[in-house]
């Protein structure tokens, strides 16, 4: 074990910082077990070749994208950024997003008809 230094202090400080050192428990030595188990924790997977196969064949590749087939960013949680507050119609489609209801629905389809 490496002994601190207790160099530049104030007379009978390195001695008390010493003894508080003494006091303080050292860890266990590593042992064989707890060398395999740490040799024995999972690594992450490297990122692989951009060339190679895809393993989602199914999933277009605009999944999560707000264009094109798939299910869009609302599948990860992603909220459409709200509209300008001017535009009423954008809001009540923006809520109806958020909190789909029959109600709000039938106002959206009133106003879009010009009712």
């Amino acid at each position: 074990m490496v002994q601190p230094q207790f160099k530049g202090q104030t007379y009978g400080e390195a001695t008390q910082q010493k003894q508080r050192v003494r006091q303080v428990p050292t860890g266990q030595a590593p042992t064989e077990q707890r060398a395999q188990q740490t040799a024995k924790r999972a690594l992450p997977m490297p990122a692989g070749s951009f060339v190679r196969a895809t393993e989602r064949p199914t999933e277009p590749i605009t999944a999560g994208a707000s264009v094109g087939p798939g299910p869009g960013p609302s599948a990860a949680g992603i909220l459409p950024a709200p509209p300008p507050e001017k535009d009423v119609l954008g809001t009540l489609q923006y809520l109806n997003q958020l909190y789909p209801n029959s109600d709000l629905q039938n106002l959206i389809d009133d106003m879009m008809m010009g009712g």
